[in-house]
């Protein structure tokens, strides 16, 4: 049986163009900057930047993106064997604004519908799946069929061994609008509490099959109902997860295991430049820290300080850290963007030191 992987991560891909200039809106950029992006795919190179063997499951289209996406997986040192293209759907796109310390409006171009939401159960090695160490997935797969199933079905073939990571990973742009009527037109008498009730009912399903949780306090709602961040914890705890991870933005990060371990670990002062990569670089290296069998306040400190090295850069996947640079950050104490090295072009950044808190 060939060596599993260290890391296989599930669902979205597309490519990021991303203003080369920040404070400026849109309309008025004129120069972008082209990167591989998507949520998962992005947790894949930071698991592969930090020495871990990964691989992603998806699809893009069959188009000169998606031959992008390819080349790009490769150069990162992520395995692109389960990447496969879907003729009917373009690859996506995703532009952003970037108004540092705390806005980066994005805006995804999706339609008529994502080639990673085109995955279908029977198409997945679930044998390679069962045996990776760490297996990713996101809230965003259980959007739509068929990579709802596909990804339910991974799930199961999981059984809860290894480690399992739900990332809650909440984008409400992606579901159909919440209906308030039961199935045959009447008002619904007993409408669910949660802002989407189809979702939670998702996440609740999902849960079940995970042994973590990673989500920041909107995607905690939608999973349990509970915003306050302990209560938030323990509720995850509750769905089946053995360890529950709260990002709290500026106030940092909360995690919870099962067996009475709490960690609550202040966010790494950092000068922002986007910080859209942060939680992507937070998951990759606590996927890094939990392989690596540290205890999880190391594990904490450790994703938070990759979260801010990447807030400090532009782009999301070709400012994932290696090693070095996060131990270099941690020793430091906070991260500047001036220091800190990236591979792309990078706009000046602002001169306010904000936390990370590993923000997605």
């Amino acid at each position: 049986m060939p060596e599993p992987y260290d890391v296989i991560t599930m669902g979205r891909i597309g490519v990021d163009l991303y203003p080369l200039q920040t404070g400026l809106p849109l309309a008025r950029v004129d120069t972008f900057g082209k990167f591989l992006g998507g949520s998962p795919t992005n947790v894949a190179v930071a698991a592969a930047r930090l020495g871990r063997r990964s691989a992603v499951v998806t699809r893009t289209g069959q188009d000169a993106f998606g031959e992008y996406l390819h080349q790009q997986l490769r150069e990162f040192g992520v395995d692109d064997r389960w990447v496969t293209a879907v003729g009917e759907y373009p690859t996506p796109v995703t532009f952003c604004e970037i108004f540092p310390p705390d806005d980066f409006p994005l805006y995804f171009y999706r339609m008529p519908k994502a080639p990673d939401l085109e995955i279908h159960p029977a198409e997945l090695n679930l044998e390679a799946v069962a045996s990776a160490r760490v297996f990713w997935m996101t809230g965003t797969g259980l959007c739509a069929e068929p990579s709802c199933s596909a990804t339910l079905a991974a799930l199961r073939a999981r059984d809860r061994s290894g480690i399992t990571v739900f990332d809650l990973d909440w984008r409400p742009m992606f579901w159909e609008e919440p209906s308030s009527t039961a199935a045959d037109g009447s008002p619904d008498p007993a409408p669910d509490s949660s802002p989407h009730p189809a979702a939670s009912a998702r996440y609740r399903e999902a849960l079940a099959h995970a042994t973590i949780a990673v989500g920041n306090l909107d995607e905690c709602e939608i999973a349990t109902g509970e915003r306050e961040p302990y209560a938030a914890a323990r509720a995850l705890l509750a769905a089946g997860v053995e360890l529950a991870v709260v990002k709290q933005g500026p106030g940092g990060v909360l995690a919870v295991h099962r067996d009475g371990t709490v960690a609550d670990v202040p966010p790494l002062p950092v000068e922002v430049v986007n910080g859209l990569g942060a939680g992507d670089a937070f998951g990759g290296a606590l996927c890094h820290g939990l392989l690596a069998g540290w205890d999880t306040a190391r594990i904490m400190r450790y994703a938070n300080a990759a979260g801010a090295i990447v807030a400090s850069r532009l782009a999301c996947s070709s400012a994932m850290p290696f090693p070095h640079e996060v131990e270099a950050a941690l020793a430091a104490g906070s991260v500047t963007a001036t220091n800190a090295t990236a591979t792309n072009p990078r706009p000046a950044p602002t001169t306010t030191p904000t936390g990370s808190g590993a923000a997605s």
